[in-house]
């Protein structure tokens, strides 16, 4: 885990739960504009990420991750105790945070998802999505490959140099994993009226893994009145990476600030 915390007493914090086959030190632009902000802002790299332990890109069960934050949350609040926390979850972390929230969580002042997975389009072919759920049952820790690369999450061509030279990153996941992942997608997607605390959802206009259009359909299902969407029309998978990543920073802390008050 990794904590990048104020002078003084934190405002708020921000729990990130980052994406598949990256880890939490790549969201530099959040933390430096909630530092500066007043704001602490907290990472850790879910198991078989980074630099956690276990097999890349795999999970036994999904409730692996559910059971992860709920400790990273609670540690949270172990350290700065009665401070508001906000959580972050991007792409698998959206998806996790997301299934989290689906259940009564009053202790969180807000969610913030981007890049949901609610209709995923490019990671992996149709052919291996069949194999995964074939391998799932028989060999649950066969691996496969992710197609992933920079041009696919950013169009600063800096960011996508970075993500395709970082030694932290993978482009595998195991067959388990996969089926763990569709069944939450599923599940989540079944259930929108069940989220009761602020929401905010970003994604890119041009996200070519999720697709935007999976975000708007599912935020339109969502009765919660305090709910809000932001579509960037030009932006790639990682909103926050993204030519426009000052501004989205500048949105989500607005965004923050005003459910604090």
């Amino acid at each position: 885990m990794q904590a990048w915390l104020p002078e003084g007493k934190a405002r708020a914090h921000l729990a990130i739960v980052h994406g598949v086959a990256e880890h939490s030190g790549r969201y530099a632009n959040l933390v430096q504009r909630g530092v500066s902000g007043g704001y602490g802002v907290w990472g850790f790299d879910l198991r078989g990420h980074g630099r956690s332990p276990g097999k890349p890109g795999h999970i036994r069960s999904w409730s692996e991750y559910q059971q992860d934050l709920t400790a990273f949350l609670h540690l949270i609040a172990e350290r700065d105790p009665g401070v508001p926390r906000f959580v972050l979850g991007h792409s698998l972390g959206a998806l996790i945070v997301l299934d989290f929230i689906e259940a009564p969580r009053p202790d969180l002042a807000g969610a913030i998802l981007s890049g949901s997975p609610i209709e995923p389009a490019g990671v992996a072919p149709a052919y291996q999505i069949a194999l995964a759920r074939l391998l799932s049952r028989i060999w649950p820790s066969f691996t496969l490959s992710l197609r992933l690369s920079g041009g696919q999450l950013s169009r600063d061509p800096a960011a996508a140099a970075a993500y395709g030279s970082d030694p932290l990153v993978h482009r595998v996941a195991t067959a388990r994993w996969g089926t763990e992942c569709l069944d939450a997608v599923q599940r989540v997607k079944r259930h929108p009226q069940a989220i009761r605390l602020p929401v905010l959802f970003v994604h890119g206009g041009k996200d070519p893994l999720n697709l935007p259009s999976g975000t708007t359909a599912f935020f339109e299902q969502i009765s919660f009145e305090d709910k809000q969407l932001r579509i960037y029309p030009d932006s790639l998978h990682e909103t926050h990476n993204d030519l426009e990543a000052v501004q989205v920073a500048e949105d989500l802390f607005a965004w923050m600030e005003a459910r604090l008050e």
